[in-house]
């Protein structure tokens, strides 16, 4: 292999590589275009190497490793949210720029061509087709009864302000929808009762049995609770809903 050759194929690595980046740094994704056309350029050069070092099928052991070695850099952008995960579309997509970029160093330009405009035919085509899918899912499961659940929790006075705050970021990790926050001073004088009215479809209890097992770690929380207050059809949580609201 020539400097000519080599020069070719690493910068059709990168010019792949980047455009595949361009996309995730468009929609604002961990990796963007430095690391996508690092990725291919990176792999393209691994290949080129194989090449360069006498032995047969030396390239397709090169590859090998740069398959496997690929998946510990994918796995650094996998994030666990919670019940969520983040980061599968972002490592798969890295997945591919390395595939990409193999292809490129191997020689074979047209095909990494068309390897890139298959991912972003995934990314941008099929990202709208996945969320009509998701929304016509959602929409199947109105059918069922809405369910209003009443969460209450005691604590010091002095750290109403945190428990509220920290209520409010566990809720926002799951399915339930706030419907009214309110805080009212207890009996004792130095304690706060917060309550929450939460709505969801369908029973979704192993969610309240978290939000209540991380603010029971809190020192000043002093009792915890929930109940479910009324299974509801549509109409009927969007009337409580509005009264609780503005209650």
């Amino acid at each position: 292999m020539n400097y000519t050759v080599f020069i070719i194929r690493l910068f059709t690595a990168l010019a792949l590589g980047g455009v595949i980046g361009l996309e995730r740094q468009w929609r604002q994704r961990m990796t963007g275009l430095r690391t996508n056309s690092l990725v291919a350029m990176g792999s393209a050069m691994f290949v080129m190497m194989g090449a360069l070092i006498s032995g047969p099928d030396s390239e397709s052991r090169v590859a090998a490793y740069v398959v496997s070695g690929i998946g510990f850099l994918g796995g650094g952008v996998i994030l666990r949210d919670g019940l969520n995960v983040r980061g599968l579309n972002t490592a798969a997509t890295l997945w591919c720029t390395a595939a990409v970029g193999t292809l490129a160093g191997c020689g074979f330009l047209m095909l990494a061509t068309a390897g890139t405009l298959g991912v972003l035919v995934t990314n941008l085509v099929l990202r709208p087709l996945a969320h009509r899918i998701n929304r016509v899912s959602t929409e199947s499961e109105s059918d069922q009864h809405k369910i209003l659940y009443r969460f209450q929790c005691t604590c010091r006075a002095m750290e109403e302000a945190h428990i509220r705050a920290l209520l409010l970021q566990n809720v926002g990790r799951t399915p339930l929808a706030l419907i009214a926050l309110r805080s009212n001073d207890h009996e004792t004088g130095d304690r706060v009762d917060v309550q929450a009215d939460l709505k969801v479809i369908g029973r979704k209890d192993e969610h309240l049995e978290q939000i209540v097992t991380r603010l029971s770690l809190e020192p000043s929380v002093t009792a915890i609770c929930w109940k479910v207050v009324a299974t509801l059809d549509t109409e009927e949580a969007s009337y409580i809903s509005e009264n609780l609201a503005t209650a």
